[in-house]
């Protein structure tokens, strides 16, 4: 056996010559799956500029350059290139550019996994963010969309640019149910609406949030957005 089975460390062979080569780079694979951070799992090539020693990337489809046909491992950054790690299924990492904790299951890094189970279904909670940058005129739906048969928590916003018009406050919520989440919220950037519901409620189709003036109108200014909600995936 040349290498470990569930890490791939090299191992030490008999009579082996520069054994410190291999002792290293077992050393460097064990530091980077570890407690792994991933910085990101979006990037089918490598990022641009120098390696930085111990930087760890889950290696998308259609890899190129230095990836090229490293789909789907890790990538760590070693000595100005790099060591490739096949993950199994149940490692876990944090998402440094998602902030969020991912588990390997069915060949990709999957976020908001509560349970599953050997069918292939599974509870996940995720939490879904956007930025929007408001326009002019009264109600208006953002870019963050409740998917279809997702159970809402909440949905959080803080101002990150002024509210901008003649509007004293605003509301948010979805079409028909402009408050759902709250209203009389302010305008000065740090102002904040909670948008924790009484009562998880289920959407069945796509469905955009809305922000409304409370009287006037809307001229500018920007939100940051979160959707805290509940999905579950089917039996395979």
């Amino acid at each position: 056996m040349s290498e470990t089975p569930s890490l791939t460390l090299p191992l030490l062979q008999p009579a082996q010559a520069q054994k410190h080569v291999t002792v290293n780079e077992a050393l460097i694979r064990l530091d980077g799956l570890t407690q792994m951070r991933l910085k990101s799992r979006s990037l089918a090539e490598p990022p641009t500029g120098a390696v930085v020693g111990g930087d760890c990337y889950a290696v998308a489809a259609g890899a190129t350059d230095d990836w090229l046909g490293q789909d789907g491992k890790v990538a760590i950054g070693s000595n100005g290139g790099w060591i490739f790690v096949q993950p199994l299924a149940g490692w876990r990492a944090w998402l440094e550019d998602e902030h969020c904790t991912a588990i390997f299951v069915s060949g990709e890094w999957q976020t908001g996994w509560i349970a599953g189970n050997n069918s292939g279904s599974s509870s996940r909670f995720d939490v879904v963010g956007a930025d929007y940058t408001l326009t002019a005129g009264n109600g208006q739906d953002t870019n963050l969309t409740i998917p279809a048969n997702a159970m809402v928590f909440a949905c959080s916003a803080r101002v990150t640019s002024a509210l901008e018009g003649t509007l004293p406050s605003w509301r948010l919520g979805v079409a028909g149910a402009g408050a759902t989440f709250g209203s009389g919220m302010g305008l000065s950037v740090g102002s904040y609406c909670t948008g924790i519901l009484s009562q998880p409620t289920t959407f069945y189709a796509d469905t955009p949030v809305r922000i409304s003036p409370d009287g006037g109108t809307l001229t500018g200014g920007q939100l940051r957005l979160a959707l805290h909600l509940y999905r579950i995936t089917l039996p395979e």
